[in-house]
């Protein structure tokens, strides 16, 4: 299989552009939406704040043609390389509005005061403008959930939040409502399967849009990098400024962004973004919704895959604890076949896997939870929003007559990889589901992890957090438990 296609093409506003890396020396085809941006005459407002996705000041819009329809997302630029927008529609806020007429979350910024030192302000008004074209009449939860990738170092987030609703009253429409059809339509002209294979002086990127041809890839080009959404890995170059010779994106395959359901699973793409796993599961998979609802911001969720979360192997990877308690397995698939595993077993140590040569993380599939089972997630962090795990955890309870038949305690941030407390769960199984159990389990569980002093927290307090968690779930489930 041959990748062909030399040329990353999109709309930027409303202007067709073409970058060709065979031609380009500047630029790496890795080069972030925000850097490229800022390459540019004219496109100053989208700002380089932290540079790894904490501050928003560097938001921008993506729109995306599905099902002939304009899906709009808020994003981080500075997590995203450019193939990313291949295909679709960038939009800043160079483009919002039209001449001397301002569009309507900017005209609410400045009627409520929503602008103050500026820096951040057009970040802000992006994400403002995604929240426009995704909610009619948001209620406050919605607005603070929108922003809460936004850092406004002057404090004005009560006016923001004020521009916020008087911005998205229902009946809104804005001049990109008057294109839209137009511009769906051209982006859907613009699509091809036709893998990308983009050459510079010191970097290959290749991007696939079927799964055949990832998997092909992923054979023939086993030194590669994947990138499944990036970022995680974009902080590898923004960061710590590290060479990334040979990337495979998979982050636009198609057949990987489903979620279905079985009689008996649940089985995810691997290639669905966390924000749409995060509101398809709301109503089959309340732990994983949970979870979910504290993953980084929405301009990350937009972005980051469930495959990408789990092949990074981080030991505070959200979604590992909770999927493990849920008894998820991972299905691996190369060209030459497919195997299944349980998601435990796939994370062999310290941001490793079990990962065979030319395999990816094709889908997850969860067995539907018995009638009567409990599973619940927790996440312990500094920040309550766009914060990483000090501990994490996800809790299965099974129990017949106040007797636990079987308990699943699964940890994220007490040793080098998401761990289940195996020895706790051994004690705790066969006896009764009391206060009495729980604090002698509670002993056993500081002996059972040897976690380590770093900068967000020290062993002795992650220890604290572990067992007073099984006793936040003891205490919350012990009128449910059977």
């Amino acid at each position: 299989m041959t990748a062909t296609g030399n040329k990353v093409r999109f709309l930027l506003n409303d202007r067709l552009v073409e970058v060709d890396f065979s031609k380009e020396t500047a630029l790496l085809p890795s080069v972030t939406v925000l850097h490229y941006l800022r390459s540019l005459p004219g496109y100053k407002g989208v700002k380089e704040g932290c540079a790894e996705g904490d501050c928003g000041a560097c938001t921008v819009v993506i729109a995306e043609a599905v099902e002939g329809k304009l899906v709009y997302k808020a994003t981080d630029s500075c997590l995203l390389f450019l193939p990313a927008l291949h295909n679709k529609q960038l939009i800043t806020v160079e483009h919002l509005a039209e001449g001397d007429h301002l569009h309507p979350v900017q005209a609410a910024m400045i009627a409520h005061n929503g602008s103050q030192c500026g820096y951040c302000t057009p970040g802000i008004v992006m994400s403002l403008f995604g929240l426009y074209k995704n909610h009619s009449a948001p209620d406050k939860k919605v607005i603070e959930r929108a922003l809460a990738g936004n850092l406004c170092r002057c404090t004005g987030y009560q006016s923001i939040i004020s521009a916020a609703a008087e911005a998205c009253k229902p009946g809104g429409n804005d001049k990109f409502s008057a294109t839209a059809a137009d511009v769906a339509a051209q982006l859907e002209a613009m699509k091809s399967d036709i893998p990308l294979k983009l050459l510079s002086g010191k970097q290959t990127y290749y991007k696939a849009f079927t799964l055949s041809d990832a998997l092909n890839l992923r054979r023939e080009v086993p030194e590669a990098q994947v990138v499944a959404g990036a970022t995680d890995l974009a902080l590898r170059q923004t960061k710590k400024k590290e060479l990334l010779p040979v990337l495979l994106d998979i982050s636009d395959v198609e057949a990987l962004r489903f979620f279905a359901e079985s009689e008996d699973h649940y089985i995810i793409g691997t290639g669905l973004t966390i924000e749409s796993l995060r509101q398809t599961s709301a109503g089959c998979l309340p732990a994983l919704k949970n979870m979910l609802d504290w993953f980084g911001s929405l301009q990350i969720r937009n972005v980051a895959t469930l495959g990408g979360n789990i092949a990074s192997a981080s030991p505070i990877g959200d979604t590992l604890p909770v999927l493990m308690a849920y008894r998820a397995q991972v299905k691996l698939q190369s060209a030459a076949g497919e195997r299944m595993v349980p998601v435990g077993d796939f994370i062999t140590g310290y941001r490793k896997t079990c990962l065979g040569p030319g395999e990816l993380i094709t889908a997850v599939v969860i067995p539907k939870p018995h009638p009567g089972t409990i599973v619940t997630s927790y996440k312990v962090s500094k920040r309550r929003d766009l914060d990483i795990s000090t501990v994490s955890a996800g809790f299965s309870l099974d129990s017949r007559n106040g007797t636990v038949e079987s308990i699943i305690l699964a940890y994220g941030g007490m040793a080098a990889q998401p761990v289940r407390a195996v020895n706790t769960e051994r004690f705790i199984t066969g006896k009764e589901w009391s206060e009495a159990v729980i604090r002698q389990a509670m002993k056993l569980l500081e002996e059972e992890f040897t976690p380590l002093n770093d900068v967000r927290a020290g062993a002795a307090y992650r220890s604290l957090i572990a067992r007073n968690l099984l006793l936040k779930f003891f205490v919350e489930t012990e009128g449910l438990a059977g």
